[in-house]
């Protein structure tokens, strides 16, 4: 089997969105459904972030914003809170800039390019978030120096990644390890690789576990396949396959989000800057 790769598919998706608003906010409600890390994401930002926003103004960095999925639901879910939402990717950014056009002139988001390896900025914030960017660098201890640097003291980061697990999904062309620096990471490792950077690990958490896995293989993995194989004519038999699996996949994913997995294909980590 041909290896799976996310990007080419990803791209895809931007060329037909791009310049649509309302296709553009169905993108955001498919994504936020179908992939279980952002049920997972959007519940610690919001445990996180609802403490800062009861204290008035606070600010995000989004590191990695890819579609602006998080900056979408943040700017919704908290009224005090101005995003800085950076990527490497200069289209992603340009698309975001137009959809979020009316954010940006009431100054509570702005985009800007920013490598990671190198990222310095003239400000500090209370929170930062890095959602499956880390695995794609090498030099992933770096990047959470820097981003660490500016947070400020007690400000929260918050990652997710593929697990150390994930390498234990099949054969490795049937996997999405060919995108990524590292296949994965433990517990142990991102632990110690946030204490590195100076910051002190308060929740560490495996996702994608039993249930979460058998979701992301129905609805995502095997899609994911036949679109690298048809393009959007993949579209069609979904259009009859979807209908049948999503309640399932759903249900598979709610009990995900309150499973205390032992081991997951996912994971995140919820730390604060001593």
């Amino acid at each position: 089997m041909s290896k799976i790769e996310y990007d080419p598919v990803k791209d895809k998706f931007s060329a037909i969105i791009k310049n649509s608003r309302v296709l553009r906010r169905i993108f955001y409600f498919l994504l936020d459904l179908f992939f279980l890390r952002s049920w997972h994401i959007r519940r610690m930002i919001k445990r996180a972030g609802e403490a800062l926003d009861q204290k008035g103004e606070w600010k995000l960095l989004d590191a990695g914003c890819g579609f602006g999925q998080y900056d979408r639901f943040i700017l919704s879910c908290f009224d005090n809170v101005t995003v800085d939402s950076v990527d490497v990717k200069k289209d992603y950014l340009r698309d975001n800039e137009h959809y979020f056009e009316d954010e940006i002139k009431r100054g509570e988001v702005q985009f800007y390019y920013a490598d990671l390896l190198q990222f310095d900025a003239d400000k500090t914030f209370d929170m930062a978030i890095c959602i499956d960017v880390l695995e794609h660098i090498e030099e992933d201890v770096r990047v959470m120096e820097n981003i660490s640097k500016h947070l400020k003291h007690g400000g929260y980061f918050l990652m997710h990644s593929p697990s150390h697990y994930s390498e234990e999904d099949g054969d490795e062309d049937d996997s999405f390890v060919g995108e990524h620096a590292r296949p994965g990471y433990s517990k142990e490792e991102i632990s110690d690789k946030l204490k590195q950077a100076g910051l002190e690990p308060k929740r560490v958490h495996y996702t994608y576990g039993f249930w979460g896995h058998k979701a992301w293989v129905l609805s995502v993995k095997w899609p994911m396949i036949w679109f690298n194989k048809l393009g959007l004519f993949a579209a069609i038999p979904l259009l009859i396959y979807y209908p049948v699996v999503m309640p399932f996949c759903l249900l598979m994913n709610l009990a995900d989000l309150y499973t205390k997995n032992e081991k997951g294909n996912g994971i995140y980590a919820l730390a604060r800057k001593a």
